[in-house]
């Protein structure tokens, strides 16, 4: 197979073919714009898209021969009724042919994370996985939680279920190792060790109580033992206890039965017997009543790293093979595949599907369906797993809609909300102050449609709290009508709380009226006349109504927790900027000051203000700033 990555790996440019029609959903205008592609399509491998009218792409497929699998859908008597209504809404269609089909079936996952379309199976997960890093570019290396791209050089270990299953492996890891976890520049500027050295969690190079031999040889058993070899690290570190116990050296001993202990918690620790697996991933499904939850075990060196559950969208009469094939297809479409993965049916893709993962890997991928012995108890298990956690979905589903109605009935709306916006600001006294908007709905919190809002209007007085409502406000739905004027994107939110009282409340109103938006219900959320402590939140409706409700109520723990939510996201999002800032430097706003001329700039003059300050004579003698560089530098800070 060809190089998965390869930039001319798909010739989109060259291959599609568009029909345009009405937008009048019709089954047999449907069939008509299918037909006039097939017209020009061609008996290769490659990933087909249906378009209705707006362009808008309602489902994306493969085909081994495109020609042969986009004909099934004018065969309208063999479809399910659900691919009948895709047909019906179909204008036009975009062909991207491949060299072979598992090129396609990789296309056709990235695009489906791209497009997530109407009728596709869609693995709804707004979390990207956490890894362990070791890092490999400092004599020293870190070890650290990552997530997002892997771009910095080192090994990566993962995936890990959650960042509480990376951090407790961390905490363990660095106990049994003594790795440093600190960033190079707190290290760089240590001149005594910190208090993980104190509680035997670092063993402190940063000051040379550790050599580059001694701890190159601390990398080493950490490698090894996140490889899975577990048992030869146990015996090392025996033998070693050991020996200093016989050379009387009682107090090395005593470190080493330390670690030892660190490494024994690790092993009892693991909730499944993995032993021998290697690397593997473990898959169940369960289905009930319609609903589908797949339960995820990740073994790593024969290690538990925890496991997570998933609850596909969208599949509604579609096949459980059809469901397990795509959403596997869509999980590796970011994270790294092992050598195994165990299934609990089999899967008339399983072949195709690990010759891709093996292709974009770089080694041989098996997905098969154990019988007998330990996989078959640790499949059995994930199976369980898997039924457990799809009671509990459907309970706390069950919860929510009863909440959700009961939050309709209290603001009037004509039905349970679909989609509710949270607001809140944080600032300290007008410093750093933004926006926060975070999203619930029926399954929970949508943690990937949450955002921040910089203030960064200056018409806006620092530490203004109306006007800093009344500018996010503005912001977020001037785009809104922008980029879905119609409203059928599922972006407009239908119930809007606001953490504030009547001023705030009033000072959206006044923005949204501007806008001529005037069927968002607003609902402001303020603290009673104990401030919170007793739990009287007080309601403000855009009529004038003002109410309470009794402390008891399930509803108001839940409009609480909203509250809360956006409290907290708000909050941290502004930590996070008060802590960028106080690290900003005036010369960041220099064109063509990078890091290390910022470097040696402060290094030669001392501050920012010595360097904003300094004459041209003085700035051109700064090691690394040319005649050129240093009269961009004054007439930046003289340009008055």
């Amino acid at each position: 197979m060809s190089d998965p990555n390869a930039p001319t790996r798909f010739n989109e440019d060259k291959a599609t073919f568009t029909v345009r029609g009405s937008d009048t959903p019709d089954l047999d205008a449907g069939v008509a714009a299918i037909r006039n592609v097939l017209a020009t399509l061609p008996a290769r491998p490659g990933v087909y898209r249906m378009l209705d009218a707006r362009g808008d792409v309602l489902y994306v497929g493969k085909a081994r021969a495109l020609k042969n699998r986009v004909t099934n859908y004018t065969q309208v008597e063999r479809l399910s009724r659900r691919l009948q209504r895709m047909v019906a809404q179909t204008r036009a269609m975009t062909i991207v042919t491949t060299n072979n089909e598992a090129e396609a079936l990789l296309l056709e996952a990235q695009l489906i994370k791209r497009y997530r379309p109407a009728y596709n199976v869609l693995l709804r997960d707004d979390k990207s996985f956490p890894f362990i890093l070791l890092r490999a570019d400092h004599d020293f290396p870190r070890i650290q939680k990552h997530r997002g791209a892997r771009r910095a050089k080192g090994n990566y270990y993962g995936p890990f279920a959650s960042a509480g299953a990376v951090n407790n492996t961390l905490n363990a890891l660095q106990k049994l190792f003594l790795l440093r976890s600190c960033t190079d520049g707190f290290f760089k500027n240590r001149d005594r060790p910190c208090l993980l050295y104190q509680i035997k969690r670092c063993s402190a190079p940063c000051v040379g109580r550790i050599d580059a031999a001694g701890y190159a040889e601390l990398v080493a058993d950490a490698k090894a033992f996140l490889a899975g070899k577990s048992t030869e690290v146990q015996a090392k570190l025996g033998g070693q206890m050991q020996e200093a116990a016989e050379a009387m050296d009682f107090e090395l001993a005593a470190i080493l039965r330390d670690r030892l202990r660190a490494l024994t918690f690790i092993q009892g620790s693991q909730a499944i017997n993995a032993e021998g697996l290697g690397d593997a991933d473990i898959f169940a499904m369960a289905n009930k009543n319609g609903v589908i939850g797949i339960q995820a075990f990740f073994i790593r060196g024969g290690q538990n790293w925890g496991h997570r559950s998933f609850f596909p969208a969208h599949t509604a009469d579609v096949p459980e093979d059809e469901i397990l094939a795509g959403f596997l297809a869509q999980f590796y479409e970011e994270v790294p595949p092992p050598r195994t993965v165990l299934l609990d049916r089999e899967l008339d893709e399983a072949v195709l599907l690990g010759e891709a993962l093996g292709g974009q890997a770089g080694f041989k991928v098996t997905l098969s369906m154990p019988q007998r012995g330990t996989r078959r108890k640790l499949l059995d298990q994930a199976k369980r797993n898997a039924e457990e956690a799809l009671d509990r979905r459907l309970a706390e589903s069950t919860t929510q809609a009863k909440l959700l109605r009961e939050v309709a009935d209290l603001f009037d709306l004509p039905e349970p909300p679909d989609r509710i916006e949270i607001y809140d600001n944080s600032h300290i006294q007008g410093t750093n102050a933004l926006g926060a908007m975070v999203v619930a709905g029926p399954e929970g919190f949508r943690k990937g449609q949450y955002r921040k809002f910089n203030i960064k209007n200056p018409d806006t007085i620092p530490g203004d709290d109306f006007g800093m409502m009344r500018e996010v406000f503005a912001r977020r739905f001037a785009r809104a009508q922008n980029e879905d004027p119609d409203r059928d994107a599922g972006d407009w939110p239908d119930l809007v709380l606001i953490d504030g009282g009547r001023g705030q409340l009033n000072a959206v109103k006044g923005v949204l009226e501007e806008l001529g938006i005037e069927d968002v219900c607003l609902v402001g959320i303020a603290k009673g006349p104990h401030h919170g402590r007793d739990g009287r939140e007080v309601f403000h409706m855009l009529d004038g109504r003002e109410f309470q409700l009794p402390v008891n109520a399930p509803v108001l723990f839940y409009l609480q927790r909203l509250r809360d939510e956006v409290h907290r996201f708000a909050i941290g999002a502004h930590r996070a900027k008060r802590a960028k800032a106080i690290g900003a430097s005036p010369l960041d706003d220099v064109p063509g000051i990078g890091p290390a001329r910022k470097k040696a700039l402060l290094m030669h003059f001392g501050t920012a203000r010595a360097v904003r300050n300094a004459s041209l004579e003085d700035l051109q003698k700064a090691p690394g700033v040319s005649a050129a560089v240093a009269q961009q530098l004054y007439d930046f800070f003289h340009a008055r």
